[in-house]
C-alpha cells in the first residue's frame, strides 16, 4: 500500500504531518496540489468519501478573501469549483492509504492508524 499525502508544501500542518511520518518511518508519496495539480475526479472522490464541508477550509486566508456573495449559499458544486480553482482552499493534508482516506492531521489519530 502506498500512502499519498496531498497538500501544499509551504503549509505548516502539512510540514508537521510530513515530519511526523518521517520520524515514524512511514513511507509515503507527497503530492503538492498547487504545483502538481488536482483533477476533478479525484476531488469528487474526496467529496464523496469525506464531504465537501469537511474538505473546504473556511478558516483559511484564501477562503476569507472571497467576496461575500461567493461565500453565501455554498453547495457541493460551488465548493468543488472553488477548490479546483484554488487548491489552497482544501483543508490539509488529505491522505489516501489504500481504501482509507482522511483530512487533517492529529498525532493521536495518526499514531493509531499509521504508527509503527
Amino acid at each position: 500500500m502506498t500512502m499519498i499525502l496531498y497538500g501544499i508544501s509551504n503549509c505548516d500542518t502539512v510540514k508537521k504531518a510530513r515530519r511526523w511520518l518521517d520520524e515514524q518511518g512511514v513511507a509515503y508519496r507527497f503530492h503538492d496540489v498547487r504545483k502538481d495539480g488536482l483533477d476533478a475526479a479525484r476531488l469528487q472522490g474526496w467529496i464523496d468519501a469525506l464531504g465537501w464541508e469537511k474538505l473546504l477550509n473556511k478558516a483559511g486566508t484564501t477562503f476569507r478573501k472571497l467576496p461575500e456573495e461567493q461565500k453565501q449559499g455554498l453547495d457541493a458544486a460551488a465548493a468543488k469549483a472553488l477548490m479546483l480553482e484554488q487548491p489552497a482552499m482544501i483543508r490539509r493534508p488529505v491522505v489516501e492509504a489504500g481504501d482509507d482516506m482522511s483530512v487533517g492531521f492529529s498525532v493521536a489519530d495518526w499514531q493509531a492508524r499509521f504508527g509503527a
